[in-house]
C-alpha cells in the first residue's frame, strides 16, 4: 500500500529524521571513519609510508606496551578510578536529587541546583589551576592554614598517596550537578498519587524513600551505570592530565591509559605502540559493556541496554 515500507517511514517522519542528521555525522566523523586507524596497531609506522603505506609487523607493538611493564598500572588504575567515580559520583548525585526533591522551599531549590550545577561548566585546565594554589607546598591555601595551626606542610604534589583520593573528590564535585539533575527529573516523573496513597497510609518521609523513590529511580541508575561501565577503561584525560600533569613521582597511582598513550606520542613517537594501546583500551570497553549488560539481563531483561 502506498506510503508503507521503508521509504513511506522516511516520508512520514522525515523531520525527525533531520534532527539526528547532526548525531549521525558526529559520530560518523569522530567515531567510524577514524576506525581506519586501527591497523596502525599491528604496523611500524613511517611517515614515508603513511597509515595504509607501512609495514605490518604483528602484534609487535602490543609485545612492546606489555613488556614495557606500565600495561598492568595503567589498566589497574584506569578501572579502580572509574570504579569509584561510578560508586561515589552516582550515590552523591542521587542522595542530593531526593534531597531537593523533598525539600519544600522552591527558591531554596532552584539556587542549590544552579550552585551545584556551575562547577559542571569550569575547565579541568582552571580546576587545575584551583588545585595547584590549594596544594601548592609553599604558597598553597592547605600548607598556609595547616603552619597557621603550627602544622608543617604537607608535600601533596610528590606524594602518590594523596591523590586518589583528591581526584575522587574532584571529580564528584564536579559532576554533582550534572547527575543530580538526571535524577531529580526522573523523581519528579514519579506519579504523585503514590506518594499522596503512602503518606495517608503513614508512610513517614523515609519509608517513601526507601519504599517509591529509590525502587522506582532503579532503571534511571541501571542505565546510566551500565553507560557508565562502557567507559570503565577510559580515563578522563582532561581531569588526570591538567590536575597531575607530566609529575612522574605521582604516575605510580595517577597514571590512566589515556595519559599513558599521550604521553608515548609526545615524549617517544611511539604511533604502533600507542595505537596498540588504544585498541587494547577499547577491547577492554567492549568486552566490559557487553558483560554489564549481559548480566544485567539475566536479573531484569527489562532494564537491559539491548
Amino acid at each position: 500500500m502506498k506510503g508503507h515500507g521503508f521509504w513511506g517511514d522516511v516520508k512520514k517522519y522525515k523531520i525527525l529524521l533531520l534532527m539526528l542528521v547532526p548525531a549521525v555525522l558526529f559520530f560518523l566523523l569522530f567515531a567510524y571513519i577514524p576506525m581506519a586507524g586501527i591497523v596502525l596497531a599491528f604496523k611500524q609506522y613511517n611517515y614515508a609510508g603513511g597509515i595504509f603505506g607501512s609495514p605490518w609487523n604483528g602484534l609487535d607493538n602490543f609485545r612492546f606496551f606489555f613488556d614495557s611493564g606500565d600495561a598492568w598500572r595503567v589498566t589497574r588504575n584506569t578501572a579502580l578510578y572509574n570504579i569509584a567515580f561510578i560508586v561515589v559520583n552516582n550515590l552523591l548525585q542521587i542522595f542530593a536529587a531526593i534531597l531537593l526533591f523533598e525539600v519544600a522551599g522552591k527558591w531554596f531549590r532552584k539556587i542549590t541546583q544552579t550552585v551545584m550545577f556551575l562547577p559542571y561548566f569550569i575547565s579541568w585546565v582552571v580546576v587545575g589551576a584551583i588545585a595547584y594554589n590549594l596544594f601548592n607546598f609553599d604558597v598553597g591555601t592547605v600548607n598556609v592554614l595547616l603552619n597557621k595551626l603550627g602544622m608543617e606542610s604537607v608535600d601533596i604534589y610528590n606524594t602518590a598517596a594523596y591523590w586518589p583520593v583528591i581526584l575522587v573528590l574532584v571529580s564528584a564535585w564536579k559532576t554533582l550537578g550534572y547527575g543530580t539533575i538526571m535524577y531529580l527529573a526522573a523523581i519528579t516523573s514519579i506519579d504523585t498519587e503514590m506518594y499522596e496513597a503512602a503518606e495517608i497510609d503513614g508512610a513517614n518521609i523515609f519509608q517513601r524513600i526507601r519504599k517509591i523513590t529509590i525502587p522506582n529511580l532503579m532503571p534511571t541508575v541501571i542505565i546510566l551505570v551500565l553507560l557508565a561501565i562502557g567507559n570503565i577503561f577510559r580515563g578522563d584525560f582532561g581531569m588526570f592530565y591538567n590536575m597531575v600533569g607530566n609529575n612522574g613521582l605521582l604516575f605510580s597511582s595517577t597514571d590512566v591509559i589515556d595519559t599513558f598513550v599521550f604521553r608515548s606520542l609526545i615524549t617517544s613517537n611511539e604511533i604502533g605502540m600507542s595505537a596498540a594501546a588504544g585498541f587494547y583500551q577499547s577491547i577492554l570497553g567492549f568486552a566490559t559493556i557487553m558483560l554489564a549488560n549481559y548480566a544485567v539481563r539475566k536479573y531484569d531483561r527489562d532494564h537491559a541496554l539491548f
